[in-house]
């Protein structure tokens, strides 16, 4: 097996080298670690990875290469004890019976109603419509149904009704050096060009050279500085959740915006834009920075693009503490608002089915802040976002 991850690494253009593969094995057979999954992932990437872009590569090969191992060891999810949460059962309901779960009557009533919940159970709880549990029609647990919830111990959506979600989550980052499939986005992408001269003048200019020789009969020789694609472009891409199905699509698009683009910044943000956006998803708990310092940072005449599936709870949009993840002191339509206010150019790509955008309420909502600005993430849907934003 061990054999197999190695070859595996190096067939994904990781670069392992084999002392470090013997330096694995030796660590293993001096029992530097317990026998958990957990500590034997940590020992064999700080061994085998030296460089931080290749982490999530790794990650990929480890899932693959050791599918169906699983760690011993105890998480807690947002103070509720584990044992209450284990998924025993799944739950399927008819459509008439999905016909009548009402919703509990808006945010602060389901946020009232788990605060007292909470308060009042003593004990793990399976099906129902009441209890915090599993495999019932509660607005409150994992694995059930309800058209309006909290998701409480569920390793990931179903049905993306929740409105809310207790569980911390990590997301990885784009990896930027996806080349596969990217020539296409790359010649759309190309529309955005605004070449200019600046910087010093170094490179030999030919023609004018010549012509000065010829005209002062001894050797000219004329300098340019080189000509540059001028425009400034800010990404902000939406990450985890919903988006998971559409990682390689932003994959390639994030690698051919870097090759593209040489003025480029890049933020990921869950969902929706709030007050805080951040660099590197396994440091997102720790190292966010404010929005209001990014908007200040970059000036106006950046092209500002977001890349995401606007599919959310309305309340995330449009209630103050209606993110998934924390508690948000203003709407994350404001936010939104905002972005669209400063920068003129500014537009949204989907890499949802465009068909689908009428029946999502946040996509409406998020669609009309940009004034229509949306745009299918396919080829053809990027060609028009860019002339867009090549109006100005």
């Amino acid at each position: 097996m061990f054999v197999n991850f190695f070859h595996a690494l190096k067939a994904q253009n990781v670069p392992v080298s084999l002392r470090e593969y013997l330096s694995l094995l030796e660590a293993l057979d001096k029992d530097v670690i317990e026998n958990e999954v957990d500590q034997f992932y940590y020992l064999s990437r700080a061994a085998l990875i030296k460089d931080e872009r290749n982490l999530d590569k790794f990650d990929r090969v480890f899932s693959e290469v050791f599918s169906g191992l699983e760690s011993l060891g105890e998480n807690e999810i947002a103070e509720i004890p584990e044992e209450w949460l284990r998924s025993l059962t799944e739950k399927f309901l008819t459509d008439e019976e999905k016909a009548e779960i009402a919703a509990l009557g808006g945010w602060e009533k389901i946020m009232e109603e788990l605060k007292k919940r909470l308060e009042e159970q003593k004990e793990r709880h399976e099906g129902g419509n009441k209890w915090i549990g599993t495999g019932g029609t509660s607005p409150f647990g994992a694995d059930g149904f309800n058209p309006e919830g909290v998701r409480i111990g569920q390793d990931k959506g179903r049905h993306s009704k929740a409105v809310k979600v207790w569980d911390k989550r990590e997301y990885k980052n784009l990896d930027d050096n996806v080349e596969l499939g990217t020539r296409n986005i790359k010649m759309a992408l190309r529309r955005l060009r605004r070449f200019a001269r600046d910087g010093e003048a170094n490179i030999l200019d030919l023609d004018d050279t010549i012509k000065s020789t010829a005209t002062a009969g001894y050797l000219d020789i004329k300098l340019i500085a080189e000509r540059r694609n001028r425009v400034n472009v800010l990404i902000f891409f939406d990450i985890g959740g919903s988006m998971d199905p559409h990682v390689r699509l932003c994959e390639e698009l994030f690698s051919a915006a870097r090759s593209e683009f040489k003025n480029m910044e890049y933020f990921y943000f869950h969902n929706c834009l709030y007050e805080g956006v951040w660099k590197d998803n396994r440091r997102r708990h720790n190292e966010k920075m404010s929005t209001w310092d990014v908007l200040h940072k970059y000036p106006a005449d950046y092209k500002v693009i977001f890349i995401g599936d606007a599919s959310m709870s309305p309340y995330e949009l449009t209630y103050e503490g209606g993110s998934v993840e924390h508690w948000n002191e203003e709407a994350g339509a404001q936010w939104l608002q905002r972005v669209t206010e400063i920068y003129e150019n500014a537009i949204w790509l989907n890499p949802m089915g465009e068909r689908y955008w009428e029946h999502t309420a946040s996509c409406q909502i998020i669609k009309q802040i940009f004034t229509d600005r949306m745009f299918p993430l396919t080829l053809d849907g990027l060609d028009n976002a860019m002339r867009e934003l090549s109006r100005t």
